[in-house]
């Protein structure tokens, strides 16, 4: 049953806010009715508004003008009403046009953030448009002027207070506040993977414990609202002039907060400082974003002012940003993920274990994913796949998420391109392998850092804000410019310092490959693959809609593509439904050279045809039994077979191969453009003849290319025992 109907909502004119208007007000239909409504209190001459919600908007009013601080701040009303709404409807329009006003700029909201949660309710997905419709009026009207998605890609929206909290998040929030004003505790973790929310969850803390609600008015609130406002004057009760820090150790995340602070009422830029400010002052409580961040005294460039902040608390080299934290607060708050810990500065996570299985420390857990529209399957499934935990069956399907692995970075960068386009805040993001020639401290700031496919990159030009800086998108960001950042789409390059080791099935670091100096230095091997995989997972964790992966080890490249799907570049060949499919008669199958690893004879030996997608042929070309499809990407044949043509091959059954161009096998073949084990080259043989026969001396592999890295590979007569023949080039189907 297709449940639909017509939602209509009206935005009234708008009333002079004052007593002699009640007569007036009462007179609109959803007032006199005392239906479910939103309403709209604003002065346009100062730039300020509030938003409620009510059913009784007769007492509501009263209530707003006996309050001397709106009654002077308002001098108009609006209100929006619907036959379709109910009170579930009203309450979350109200949270949505909180959330939004107060990061689209026209007004400064004077709205405590006290009971914004997302409301579950009957039918919630039919009224799924209706608060589109309603923001399409508002700026009809005039009242507001920025688009939704305009405003969703704001840094003061991603990390406003304002934000609906989830159920999970807002119990947490009653749990801490409960925790602060009637336990003994001095810690408080709340643990929680990439995503789930911890900084608006520690922004939204901080604003609700400044709130003013002196001048509360039961009848004004709802139960949740009445119940954290109880908590907020018992916090106010026992710290009545409370000195409250927000501690962000790192410096780029840290200046995007302290800009959202600045816009937002009652918060203070000074509020957000970093681990070494907090000496500035005794604290009654720090609240601590992405504490897995703070820094001990290794592996970092000021030691000097490091070690005095240790020597004015009488610590040696082992004291951490961790202890200046807990010497300069009463109480505090972490915002912890020991998987987000991506440098050996990073404080060990030993101290925080220490910490938390304290008697006394107070653990909270975050658990619904908030960033990934692909939810805690895709946070799940990134893990597992980085520490190759997969099943070899087992391969990521959404239609909520769009992840793909591309052979080409091309590719990559064009579809990227595509997105950013539609929605911004599209990055490319790479792990450190390639070092940072361009830094604008150095002799050659104008230097090209990195060069894959012929296209040319400098690394991030500014620390501060990066993913939303103009030029953001012809750069390329590292993980320390987007741990904490939220994207649209992500394009995440896997450098050459991580490979896949198809023998060992197992990925692989390399650590001359690794360019961040401080990110290796005193660290064993597996510590570096720790911190490494940490990188590409944080990462991964970054984008909301979707992620695409280029990976410069094909190797690595072929083991993603057995568990992520593989971008396909729109071609003439036709593929058939497979109930359309006559084996050998009417197509050919397609194979997939880079995700074979290892079994590529296999595939053809096979009796289960639906396993491959099946190619009709041009009609000038006859199928044959032992033909093959395959996509052959790189440049080490290019004066034949251009970057990314699709191929015609035919099973080799024996004769000559002397001169042709073949696809083969052998466990000892190095191939750039296709990874251990395959390599599509001109075959020519060296023999060794004697009176009654002859013997291979070697076989040499040649590239066709006007590249000159591309090298003969050259196979001795120890080695071709194991090469294989896979195929014979036919010719090129399309380009």
């Amino acid at each position: 049953m297709n449940l639909s109907f017509e939602l209509s909502v009206e935005i009234s004119e708008c009333y002079d806010f004052n007593k002699k208007s009640l007569d007036k007000i009462n007179e609109n239909i959803w007032v006199k009715n005392q239906w479910p409504l939103v309403y709209f209190l604003q002065n346009d001459s100062k730039k300020v508004a509030y938003v409620g919600e009510s059913t009784n908007f007769s007492n509501r009013i009263k209530n707003h003008l006996a309050n001397p601080d709106k009654a002077k701040a308002f001098n108009q009303v609006s209100i929006i009403g619907s036959d379709k709404f109910n009170k579930s409807v009203a309450l979350d329009i109200e949270s949505k046009l909180i959330q939004y006003l107060s990061s689209e700029g026209s007004y400064e909201l004077h709205n405590g953030n006290y009971g914004l949660i997302n409301h579950n309710y009957y039918q919630q997905d039919l009224y799924k448009n209706l608060f589109t419709s309603i923001w399409d009026k508002l700026v009809e009207n005039k009242i507001v002027s920025k688009s939704l998605q305009e405003i969703e890609n704001t840094e003061l929206f991603k990390y406003s207070p304002y934000k609906s909290l989830n159920e999970n998040q807002y119990n947490s929030v009653i749990e801490i506040m409960e925790s602060l004003t009637h336990k003994k505790s001095n810690q408080i973790f709340i643990k929680g993977s990439a995503g789930t929310g911890k900084t608006i969850l520690a922004t939204y803390l901080i604003k609700l414990l400044i709130s003013d609600v002196s001048e509360s008015y039961k009848d004004d609130f709802n139960e949740n609202e009445i119940y954290e406002i109880t908590l907020i004057k018992a916090f106010k009760k026992k710290y009545p002039k409370a000195e409250i820090g927000f501690v962000v150790a790192m410096s780029s995340l840290r200046k995007t907060l302290q800009n959202v602070f600045s816009k937002t009422p009652g918060l203070k830029k000074s509020m957000v400082i970093s681990p070494a400010q907090t000496f500035k002052k005794e604290y009654d409580l720090l609240i601590v974003d992405e504490a897995h961040r703070l820094r001990q005294y290794k592996n970092i460039s000021w030691r000097g002012a490091f070690k005095q902040c240790n020597e004015k608390l009488g610590l040696d080299d082992s004291g951490n940003e961790l202890d200046w934290i807990i010497a300069n607060s009463k109480h505090q708050i972490f915002f912890y993920d020991s998987a987000q810990s991506v440098k050996p500065s990073d404080i060990d996570a030993s101290n925080f274990d220490k910490l938390i299985s304290d008697k006394e420390s107070i653990i909270i857990e975050l658990k619904s994913q908030m960033r990934s529209q692909g939810g805690n399957d895709y946070i799940t499934f990134v893990d597992n796949i980085l520490h190759v935990k997969k099943d070899k069956k087992d391969k990521y399907i959404s239609d909520k998420y769009d992840l793909l692995v591309f052979d080409s970075l091309k590719d990559l960068y064009a579809q990227l391109e595509i997105k950013e386009d539609k929605y911004n805040l599209c990055r490319l993001i790479a792990g450190f392998s390639w070092p940072w020639l361009s830094d604008i401290r150095g002799k050659t700031p104008n230097a090209i850092d990195i060069e894959i496919e012929g296209l040319k990159f400098q690394w991030n030009r500014t620390p501060d804000d990066w993913v939303s800086s103009p030029n953001a998108f012809n750069e390329i960001g590292s993980i320390h410019t987007t741990q904490g950042y939220d994207l649209n789409y992500a394009g995440i390059i896997f450098g050459e310092e991580i490979v896949f080791n198809p023998k060992t099935q197992q990925i692989e670091i390399i650590r001359e490959k690794y360019f961040d100096k401080y990110g290796k230095q005193q660290t064993t091997d597996e510590d570096l693959k720790t911190y490494i995989i940490n990188i590409y997972k944080t990462m991964m964790y970054r984008a909301i809609k979707g992620t695409y992966i280029y990976a410069c080890d094909k190797n690595l490249s072929a083991y993603f593509k057995k568990h992520i799907p593989t971008y396909k570049k729109e071609s003439k060949l036709r593929i058939l439904p497979f109930r359309d499919v006559r084996p050998y008669v009417n197509s050919v199958p397609i194979y997939d050279i880079y995700a074979v690893a290892g079994g590529f004879s296999d595939l053809q030996i096979q009796s289960e045809h639906e396993a491959f997608d099946w190619v009709e042929l041009p009609m000038n070309v006859s199928v044959t039994e032992g033909y093959f499809v395959c996509q052959v990407l790189g440049e080490s044949m290019n004066k034949r077979i251009p970057d990314g043509s699709w191929c015609l091959f035919k099973t080799y059954s024996g004769g000559t191969r002397e001169g042709k161009i073949v696809l083969v096998e052998h466990y000892n073949i190095q191939d750039s453009d296709f990874g251990a084990g395959y390599t599509i080259k001109t075959y020519h043989s060296e023999k060794t003849t004697t009176e009654d026969s002859w013997i291979h001396k070697s076989i040499i592999l040649k590239p066709f290319s006007s590249d000159s890295i591309y090298k003969d590979i050259i196979l001795d007569e120890n080695d071709l025992e194991e090469l294989k023949v896979i195929g014979e080039f036919i010719k090129i189907l399309h380009t």
